[in-house]
């Protein structure tokens, strides 16, 4: 009896659905993603053997670049309140933090931002102008804010140690920490030094980062954090 001959076919995967499922995370992590922004100056943390994380939430950083200027290095701010995602307070996202404490320093300086001022300064990642040049900055084209903060003077901050007026820096800190004092897990981290962060390129100078501490200490800010990266067994 003669045999039956099966017809070979070649095999075929359907990739369809394969598509579609990848379109779809792709899409997702597109919408859910937070895209980091260039910070004004490039910095290089000191390593250390700390394990203590710092918060991404609820958190003042001040970044302290090596750059000298009038004796001490330039001085910016990124401020960042709670996820929309993690918070059901939409009152206390990042957005809204910024535009609480523009506010307040705006009425301090009498100056008169307007509603796009508010809008942009709300989305940015860092700051370092002073007060009486933040609005011309703000003002500027998208394009050209970059490189205008990297020219800034810093956020002006006082050179002794403890008494004087004021300066720019400490009322920052000030109109920041009365809008975390609006919640009561934001308020402890501000008493307990989780959310100042200092963060300075490893060769700053020692010098220009006691500048900011000793700002800080004669507002009675006396815990911070010092961000360092981790020491490895090489280092």
């Amino acid at each position: 009896m003669g045999k039956v001959k099966v017809k070979k076919k070649d095999p075929r995967i359907d990739m369809t659905a394969m598509s579609d499922v990848t379109v779809l995370l792709l899409t997702f992590f597109m919408l859910t993603s937070t895209f980091l922004q260039e910070e004004p100056v490039k910095v290089i943390t000191p390593a250390s053997v700390s394990e203590d994380v710092v918060p991404e939430q609820k958190l003042i950083t001040v970044l302290v670049s090596q750059n000298e200027h009038d004796g001490h290095g330039q001085v910016y701010m990124e401020i960042v309140g709670a996820s929309k995602k993690d918070d059901a307070d939409s009152a206390f996202t990042t957005e809204n933090v910024k535009k609480q404490i523009l506010q307040i320093m705006a009425s301090k300086h009498n100056i008169n931002f307007t509603a796009q001022n508010y809008e942009d300064f709300a989305k940015l990642n860092a700051f370092g102008h002073p007060i009486k040049d933040l609005k011309k900055w703000l003002d500027l084209p998208v394009n050209e804010r970059a490189e205008a903060l990297k020219e800034s003077p810093g956020i002006p901050l006082n050179m002794t140690t403890y008494g004087g007026e004021m300066t720019e820096f400490q009322e920052w800190i000030r109109a920041a920490a009365e809008v975390f004092s609006q919640r009561d897990d934001a308020t402890e981290d501000i008493r307990s030094g989780k959310a100042i962060a200092i963060k300075a390129d490893a060769n700053t100078p020692y010098r220009m980062v006691e500048i900011v501490m000793n700002n800080l200490q004669s507002i009675k800010r006396n815990k911070f954090t010092l961000m360092t990266s981790l020491k490895t067994a090489k280092d």
